[in-house]
């Protein structure tokens, strides 16, 4: 699935999305569907933002409806970086320290 960059985004994260050489928004390259339970959307696009590498979030099926009505999407967070930073947004996330095992 293709997701286009709309205009109407938060200006700081149209700001700061990558453009093409005609000035446009570069497309949105799909990283990874969160679980909806353990913040790890959270997680990831801070430690993406302080990278610099801008996330966009999406809420897949009836997500946003659940989002807003029970606090969480039903079915995870799909979370997409600019096309030119997905193989670095990947590295990044194969880096991240597992999780101790109990």
């Amino acid at each position: 699935m293709e997701l286009k960059i709309e205009r109407s985004l938060p200006s700081n994260l149209l700001e700061r999305w990558p453009k093409t050489p005609s000035g446009e928004p570069e497309k949105a390259a799909f990283l990874c569907n969160c679980k909806p339970v353990d913040l790890s959307d959270e997680l990831i696009i801070n430690m993406l933002e302080a990278y610099g590498i801008p996330c966009l979030r999406d809420y897949p099926g009836d997500g946003s409806f659940g989002k807003v009505v029970l606090g969480m999407s039903g079915q995870g967070t799909d979370i997409y970086v600019p096309e030119s930073r997905l193989e670095e947004a990947r590295a990044l996330c194969a880096a991240r320290p597992e999780e101790p095992e109990e």
